[in-house]
């Protein structure tokens, strides 16, 4: 009790310091009673709500890799999980509070205007439109990879050109995942986020039955302890994981009660981050160093337990790809004068991206490499430094540089500036030798 009592207090207590976020914190009851933003202007979302959103949202397609990131760097890296996890919790809070220290804040970018100016906005908005759509593409090479892995050499003929393998499955989920896109209301996309969060929790079900059960045992290879070679890649898999931090926004602003995003975001981040290290270790335990980027393409197909995992895994990504795409939708959106803001409208941009993101998945279907890029360059940046960033500056506690909470943050961001460029180098040189 006694516990509990201290990490709410301590939740309530402002992040913010200084006369001038005192008197703007006192706001956050008027933006309470505000419209959400324009991307789900219908119905506010509950508590139970939003963390069905932001679960599924964090227990994205990364669960399928992170024992392929386990792999790469050893039972030790396991380590580094929690440590991200902790960091990207952290960073989560700095964003909420951020939020909280001007009352018309909707979005990511408009925290990185409060902090910068336009300068600002624009650099924020670019690292999260950019890291969003990547992990859409992500999904769709995701789905093609383990279709074609299930049904080899299936394909249909196209003015001359043959279609087939894990390119005809990409155009077959993307006509199935459109209806989705056109969904703009959170309270609607809570529950398909609800079934992707029972997907996520069938797949670890799956995976372990399949080892315990199905023949393929706990005891198999996995026997490094530590690879510093591939402690990069590693590091960047388990950042992809938590790469949440720019629908954030999206949906505390969608909460009817915002006090509570705090909780919402302890829940989710416990559950989660149990989930990954359940699901890493039981994939290197069961196939060790032979693991491959998505721990599916390693189950045999002729198991039940293996074939509700599989199908399962196709489920996952077509219940998330529209609240990943809402905010990309909703910039693009709201570039339009407010007389051509309507549903077709939002049906044709949401459209157009999902055509796009077919395109470079067709161009580049590396799942493991993009996701480790997107993990090193995109989400280390957009999920950990430039929260810290936004957050010192807004605060002004970069004023006060040997700080306690000044020194904490700065470690995290220089931790990160160097996971950002060698895990890039790293994520770079493994895709431009595959192409």
């Amino acid at each position: 009790m006694k516990v509990k009592m201290f990490i709410d207090s301590f939740l309530r207590v402002p992040l913010l310091v200084g006369e001038k976020f005192e008197s703007e914190i006192s706001t956050l009851e008027k933006v309470e009673s505000n419209n959400i933003q324009n991307s789900c202007n219908s119905q506010n979302t509950s508590f139970l709500q939003t963390s069905f959103n932001l679960l599924n949202t964090l227990s994205g397609v990364g669960i399928l890799s992170v024992p392929y990131a386990l792999a790469s760097g050893g039972w030790l890296s396991l380590i580094l999980l929690f440590v991200i996890a902790l960091a990207t919790f952290y960073t989560g809070l700095l964003i909420q509070r951020c939020m909280d220290a001007k009352s018309d804040i909707r979005t990511y970018p408009e925290v990185g205007e409060l902090a910068f100016g336009n300068n600002g906005k624009i650099i924020v908005s670019v690292f999260m439109y950019v890291e969003l759509y990547l992990v859409a593409t992500g999904f769709l090479i995701l789905e093609g990879d383990n279709l074609n892995n299930m049904f080899p050499n299936i394909g249909f003929e196209l003015l001359g050109f043959r279609v087939a393998g894990q390119a005809f499955f990409v155009l077959v989920v993307a006509l199935i995942i459109l209806p989705s896109v056109w969904l703009d209301n959170m309270s609607l996309l809570s529950f398909v986020s609800a079934s992707g969060v029972l997907a996520s929790v069938a797949i670890i079900g799956s995976v372990f039955w399949c080892g315990a059960f199905d023949g393929i045992g706990f005891q198999h290879k996995g026997t490094t302890l530590i690879n510093w070679k591939g402690i990069p890649n590693s590091i960047s898999l388990f950042a992809f994981c938590y790469c949440a931090h720019p629908v954030f926004p999206t949906l505390y602003s969608s909460m009817n009660n915002k006090r509570q995003f705090s909780n919402v975001l302890i829940f989710c981040f416990i559950v989660c981050t149990l989930c990954y290290a359940s699901m890493a270790v039981m994939g290197y335990a069961m196939f060790g160093s032979d693991i491959q980027s998505q721990i599916t393409l390693n189950l045999p197909t002729g198991k039940l337990s293996s074939l509700v995992a599989i199908y399962t895994t196709l489920v996952n990504p077509i219940c998330k790809y529209a609240l990943m795409t809402l905010p990309i939708v909703t910039a693009i959106k709201n570039r339009f004068p407010l007389n051509y803001n309507t549903k077709p409208l939002t049906m044709l941009i949401s459209t157009s991206v999902l055509v796009s993101n077919v395109i470079v998945a067709l161009a580049i279907p590396f799942f493991g490499s993009l996701m480790s890029l997107v993990g090193a360059f995109l989400s280390v940046t957009a999920s950990i430094i430039l929260p810290c960033v936004c957050y010192l500056k807004i605060s002004e506690s970069y004023k006060r540089p040997f700080g306690f909470e000044t020194v904490i943050i700065g470690s995290i961001i220089l931790i990160g500036v160097v996971v950002a460029v060698v895990g890039t180098y790293v994520a770079l040189v493994d895709i431009v030798g595959q192409i």
